[in-house]
């Protein structure tokens, strides 16, 4: 099969790899489409301690079944060829101490598709059938590579704790703060500040209502103090993970705030810290779904809940290394770009 395969930094390349077998409690699927992840831009930087090269990334996908291990019905019933599906590629062990405490996203080791085993970017990829999701007749299969990413931005606005009377900042629209400023939305959260430092994508945060700020032109933290009459935020949700977005959020909530961290981009932050302990503000960070977030993401994308497709650009596989570097330059008015196998 075809497999683009990251190779080093900045070096992605569309290779012949050998079509993977499904296991006895495996499925194989054909993938139709496969998102771009920016914790999977990271990686192609470079930057990103878990991806190591040569590594088939990709783990937001949907496509069709095309075979079933021995063992797979007796894990998940149902389950079958031409079946049209997406899968949660976080893979738990169901019996370990996070799992039974709720938080399979937690589990050490870890063990992801399109991290620690080969991913999406490819024209087959095997999963376990226990992580496997057979889509509703009306769901699209675009729709359905979006679930992952979805269910993080469940996630993270769950543990923000925002409600309806709060007060809530996102840093970043790209695809994770987009879809974070739509479900605290849907929560009930009317006053939504969000910041990005492009055009096209602070265009997209004021379709949804939001104040939107250029932290290029805009002290972030200033400017929402002195719209709130110096209270600031409630809760302040980082989708970017750079030492100034971080910083922002700190500063902008109120005292007794919360901060979310759920951006990757860089490793370490200096932070604020005497600044937090005065001001008794909770840091917490969001790391992936739980497999309730990933069923109630799949759920809002069944039902329609989500406006992304205006910004959605599908491009072939092959097109994979330059899309990346497309996202790292000069987007436009794009929210997801879905690779096509």
């Amino acid at each position: 099969m075809h497999a683009l395969v990251w190779e080093g930094p900045r070096q992605m390349h569309l290779r012949e790899t050998a079509t993977p077998t499904p296991a006895p409690e495996e499925v194989l699927i054909r993938v139709a489409y496969s998102g771009i992840c920016g914790s999977e831009l990271g990686g192609y930087l470079g930057h990103n301690s878990l991806r190591k090269p040569p590594l088939v990334m990709g783990h937001e996908f949907s496509g069709e079944i095309v075979a079933v291990g021995a063992h797979a019905g007796a894990v998940k019933p149902g389950l079958a060829v031409g079946q049209r599906v997406t899968v949660n590629p976080l893979i738990s062990p169901p019996w370990s101490k996070a799992a039974l405490k709720g938080r399979h996203n937690l589990t050490l080791p870890r063990n992801i598709i399109g991290i620690h085993r080969p991913g999406s970017y490819a024209e087959y990829v095997a999963a376990p059938a226990q992580n496997v999701y057979p889509l509703p007749d009306h769901m699209s299969l675009e729709h359905a590579a979006l679930t992952e990413p979805m269910g993080c931005a469940l996630r993270a606005a769950r543990l923000s704790g925002a409600a309806a009377t709060d007060r809530v900042l996102i840093t970043g629209l790209g695809p994770i703060g987009l879809l974070t400023l739509q479900v605290v939305k849907t929560f009930g959260v009317r006053e939504i500040f969000a910041t990005d430092t492009d055009a096209d994508r602070r265009a997209m945060g004021e379709h949804f209502g939001a104040h939107v700020l250029n932290p290029k032109a805009d002290n972030v933290a200033e400017t929402i103090k002195a719209d709130t009459q110096g209270d600031g935020v409630d809760a302040a949700i980082d989708a970017v993970g750079a030492n100034a977005t971080r910083r922002e959020c700190i500063e902008a909530v109120t005292p007794g705030g919360r901060v979310v961290f759920t951006g990757l981009h860089e490793e370490e932050s200096p932070i604020q810290a005497n600044y937090i302990i005065r001001n008794e503000i909770t840091i917490q960070g969001s790391f992936a779904y739980t497999p309730l977030d990933f069923e109630h993401a799949f759920a809002w994308l069944a039902q329609g809940r989500i406006e992304i497709d205006p910004w959605l650009l599908k491009a072939p596989l092959g097109e994979g290394g330059a899309m990346f570097e497309k996202l790292l330059s000069n987007p436009g008015p794009v929210a997801k770009i879905l690779l096509v196998s």
